[in-house]
């Protein structure tokens, strides 16, 4: 987790020495709501958002960046469910959210990974345990920090069938990468200097060698984080975005929204 968090800091940091913090606005008024349950002896707090249709769905745990569950991660929430899954973004900072980067520092160092792993667990058998979810069909997401646990979250996880991840650290043990049974994409920037594009290349290259579903793409001169509008530190790339949401999009409808439907093989 240290060598974790030095990379990640070099990531949102390099061109961020003379930017101003980002400030809180207005609250967002999602459709979704904050919710406690527990699973398994494990409690978890977070953001559940519901497609429209009656039915069971797939359903996604979508893990935040290093600044928390804040409204732009509430927000990818509900897109989520607006395109038919249940989605859940549990609050792995326990109702903290920061708003500059010295504060979203000392939240992510003050992590417990064995406590994360177990909240995301927890996270996941919450969706399945719901009849409105299908229990064969649970995906993760994640972006930045939430990238890394959703890469693991599918490793630790047999159960979870679709994992995306954004600029997340790539797993390098060899064990972990081959208890994955997820179908993977990747989004990642190539003018990322926190995770070299070598580093992804090298574990799409894993993946594909132990037989798993890998789909890595590296955005041409987009730095770490280019998929937030809010991005502090001028790294939003619009375009990239838009291909990345749009690879997203068609890799859960298939590999885990139609994969799971029933009469479903795979």
């Amino acid at each position: 987790m240290k060598g974790f968090v030095t990379a990640l800091l070099v990531a949102c940091t390099v061109a961020a020495s003379a930017q101003a913090a980002t400030r809180p606005r207005p609250a967002y008024k999602g459709k979704g709501n904050m919710l406690q349950t527990t699973q398994d002896g494990i409690r978890v707090a977070g953001y559940l958002a519901l497609p429209k249709g009656a039915g069971t769905h797939a359903g996604i745990v979508v893990i935040q960046e290093w600044w928390g569950l804040n409204d732009w991660v509430k927000q990818q929430t509900d897109s989520l469910a607006q395109h038919g899954y249940v989605a859940f973004a549990p609050d792995l900072y326990k109702g903290k959210v920061a708003y500059d980067e010295s504060t979203a520092h000392q939240l992510m160092s003050g992590m417990d990974e064995t406590e994360s792993m177990k909240t995301l667990r927890a996270a996941a058998d919450f969706l399945r345990s719901r009849q409105d979810v299908r229990a064969n069909g649970i995906g993760v997401i994640g972006w930045c920090l939430g990238g890394r646990y959703a890469l693991r979250e599918a490793a630790a996880d047999p159960g979870i069938r679709a994992c995306v991840a954004y600029y997340g650290a790539p797993i390098t043990d060899t064990a972990a990468i081959e208890a994955m049974q997820a179908a993977v994409l990747g989004n990642y920037g190539g003018a990322d200097e926190g995770i070299p594009a070598a580093a992804v290349r090298e574990f799409e290259a894993s993946l594909r060698k132990m037989g798993k579903k890998a789909d890595f793409k590296i955005y041409p001169g987009a730095p770490h984080a280019f998929a937030n509008q809010n991005n502090p530190w001028g790294g939003y790339r619009p375009a990239a975005a838009r291909d990345a949401w749009s690879r997203t999009l068609a890799f859960l409808n298939r590999e885990l929204k139609l994969a799971s439907l029933p009469g479903r093989k795979g």
